[in-house]
């Protein structure tokens, strides 16, 4: 079956069809990462986008079990690719990826010039788009124009792991592996709704975390008053991703919505006042602009320059723009977790 991307511009690419059959519209952007798609795909924060990926090849190690995904179905809307494999091999493939997409009812298309598509999405852009297998005239749906968080959220707390110190992770869309990189370090972890009203709550905590998730983060207006709230208190606080943003709106930043954001495994990181760069996982159409005062750059994209972390001149606060969770890697920053745990 043959179905067509069709982008706002009135550009259009046809295609193969290996994944769900239904059309979707959502924010059409690009990955630049070799590896991770299982990772990428059930990442909360890509809910909304059709995921481009630069890398030719998608599919040649298959799906793994459940266990090693981010969360327990796929988030994004679709998935293009240049060239799809269907004979995966890998000791840990339980299924193609054709057959979990049909599954889940994501539509994919395999379109053989994803280079120039990803050209023109850095020359351009991201802009909205549709996967389309009739004729739709109805407008572009952005998907940054409401409140994602609000959907993906659980909706009730969960309790997991033990320990002497306890985190509670504000779930915006968080990854599995948040919550795991806490507990593998003794600390108990409590998961939350993202509007979870936590000051009225009899829950005991040492620190708050507030998670990656999808969309403007202007619109998260929930978290960003508890957030608010925790820094009155002088809570230790840990972001990433979405969570840098929210705090820089929190303490009096500003954000922007970036050209075509960062999404990859391979995003080169500088630690600010030094020499060191770190290799990073990202996925982000948002970033802080203006830095609040009392805090100072942490971190900074050794690209572009935009903002990658805050961090506070004497509060336990910080925060960062990219995934110390490394899933999929690398793990050059889990140190992160560390430092944030040391002020508990």
């Amino acid at each position: 079956m043959l179905g067509k991307l069709i982008l706002e511009d009135g550009t259009i690419y046809e295609g193969r069809s290996f994944g769900g059959s239904t059309g979707v519209d959502g924010e059409v952007v690009f990955s630049t990462g070799m590896v991770g798609y299982p990772e990428t795909l059930t990442d909360p924060s890509y809910s909304g986008q059709i995921v481009v990926a630069s890398y030719p090849l998608i599919g040649n190690y298959g799906v793994p079990d459940p266990m090693y995904w981010e969360s327990d179905y796929i988030h994004a809307s679709g998935l293009i690719v240049s060239q799809y494999i269907d004979t995966p091999s890998h000791i840990l493939s339980k299924r193609t990826l054709a057959s979990w997409l049909v599954e889940e009812n994501i539509p994919a298309l395999e379109i053989k010039d994803t280079r120039q598509l990803v050209l023109k999405l850095r020359d351009k852009g991201v802009m909205l788009g549709r996967i389309a297998f009739e004729k739709n005239d109805k407008p572009f749906f952005d998907p940054n124009s409401v409140n994602m968080v609000a959907d993906i959220s659980r909706k009730e707390p969960l309790e997991v792991g033990t320990g002497k110190k306890t985190v509670i992770v504000f779930d915006c869309g968080v990854k599995n592996n948040t919550p795991r990189s806490f507990i593998e370090r003794g600390v108990k972890t409590i998961i939350v709704p993202w509007d979870f009203d936590l000051f009225n709550s009899t829950l005991k905590y040492d620190g708050i975390f507030v998670s990656n998730g999808p969309g403007d983060p202007k619109l998260v207006t929930a978290t960003i008053t508890t957030a608010r709230e925790a820094l009155n208190r002088k809570i230790p606080f840990l972001g990433i991703c979405l969570g840098n943003q929210i705090l820089a709106l929190a303490a009096g930043g500003d954000t922007y919505k970036m050209k075509f954001g960062h999404r990859s495994q391979n995003q080169p990181c500088k630690l600010v006042g030094t020499d060191r760069c770190y290799l990073t996982t990202q996925n982000h159409g948002f970033a802080v602009g203006k830095v609040p005062k009392g805090f100072k750059p942490w971190f900074e994209n050794a690209n572009d320059g935009s903002n990658e972390g805050i961090v506070h001149d004497s509060l336990p606060f910080m925060s960062v723009q990219f995934h110390p969770e490394a899933m999929p890697g690398p793990v050059d920053t889990k140190w992160i977790f560390d430092h944030y745990i040391k002020h508990l």
